[in-house]
């Protein structure tokens, strides 16, 4: 049974060199990985510094001129919301102005009208009327006068007096 505690002593001692061997393998790999990783981040960090620099100098020096044109922006939001303000209000005077033109227009309009209606029936009345009043005893006259005449001379015949009558009516 000695035997057995030798070999098991003997596999135990292999097998912690085994791990020992291991795990300076390791050590040794994760040194070189360190080494690179080192190696990259100060290769990065002499690449990116410069870049960094310069972003933030252009920063610097746009910031003033990115606040200037947002306040010039501002401003000319501010000046066009007032020019729009005025030619509203320009607008609603003129409508305002043009409405109460064409109001008086109509009326002006509506009167003239009135006047000329007033005008033309008082026309009928004075002037018109009378003159048919003259026309129909005019007429009337006429008709009395060839009446008479048609008397006196009875040579004619009945249906000559009424064509020379319908005739002289007709001019």
């Amino acid at each position: 049974m000695e035997t057995w505690v030798e070999i098991s002593v003997v596999v135990a001692a292999l097998a912690i060199v085994f791990q020992a061997a291991m795990l300076t393998a390791m050590f040794v790999q994760m040194r070189k990985t360190v080494e690179r990783v080192d190696h990259l981040t100060s290769d990065l960090h002499t690449r990116v510094g410069p870049i960094l620099t310069r972003v933030q100098i252009l920063l610097d020096d746009t910031q003033p001129k990115i606040s200037e044109m947002v306040s010039d922006a501002t401003h000319i939001v501010y000046l066009a919301r007032g020019q729009a303000q005025k030619l509203d209000r320009v607008v609603s005077e003129a409508s305002d102005r043009l409405r109460g033109q064409l109001v008086t227009a109509d009326r002006i309009l509506t009167g003239a009208l009135e006047t000329v209606e007033e005008a033309g029936s008082q026309f009928k009345r004075g002037v018109w009327k009378p003159v048919q009043r003259v026309s129909a005893v005019l007429t009337g006259l006429k008709v009395g006068l060839d009446f008479l005449r048609s008397r006196r001379g009875g040579r004619r015949s009945s249906g000559e007096a009424d064509v020379e009558e319908g005739e002289e009516l007709f001019i």
